[in-house]
């Protein structure tokens, strides 16, 4: 397996520490600057193992990593909608608590942020359509297996959490608190996992 993973750019919910999950929040003018850099980085790669041609370019469907992998590609020189999308690379969705800050959450229910802070891999917010990081490793499990060709994709910060987990091997509610940059290309063969 050999697989580049590219976070979306920045929203402006990520500079406001916004949890945003499964909204469609925009890139913003910072974003769009880190997803373009990132195809640049990709297209001077000088250990690239293929052709940019010959990955398969894949997606999560929101707006904001499908608009990172066409700034991506067209930096990198290709055709910016020749790729495709996966719904298994959707981020971790925070049910009632999308579009609000963790001190805002902590405001009207510091008892649930107690026992995000104790577990964050196992804790699942409130809401229907909630996820645990748990739950979106297993659908990183099945992107993964799913896999039959060296592919570039572009995810989101939760997805990389999992890969952490899966591929290096990172206890759950550690992987659950990496810092995972928007501005840099990981890079696993499903043995190892690192940024380049």
């Amino acid at each position: 397996m050999l697989l580049y993973v590219i976070r979306h750019g920045q929203t402006d919910y990520n500079r406001e520490e916004r949890l945003q999950g499964a909204l469609d929040i925009p890139l913003n003018a910072t974003g769009r600057g880190q997803a373009t850099a990132n195809g640049r980085t990709l297209a001077s790669l000088p250990t690239l193992e293929l052709p940019l041609d010959d990955f398969d370019w894949v997606a999560s469907p929101l707006g904001r990593t499908r608009q990172t992998m066409e700034l991506v590609r067209e930096a990198a020189g290709l055709d910016p909608m020749a790729y495709r999308t996966e719904p298994l690379l959707l981020e971790l969705s925070f049910g009632d608590w999308e579009g609000q800050t963790l001190v805002e959450v902590e405001a009207h229910s510091p008892d649930l942020i107690e026992q995000r802070n104790k577990g964050k891999w196992h804790f699942r917010p409130p809401g229907e359509r909630a996820e645990s990081y748990a739950m979106l490793a297993e659908r990183t499990d099945a992107f993964l297996s799913r896999l039959e060709r060296p592919t570039i994709c572009v995810a989101h910060g939760g997805v990389i959490r999992t890969l952490f987990n899966r591929i290096g091997k990172i206890e759950g509610d550690d992987a659950a608190i990496i810092d995972i940059p928007q501005d840099r290309v990981l890079k696993t063969d499903g043995e190892s996992i690192g940024w380049i």
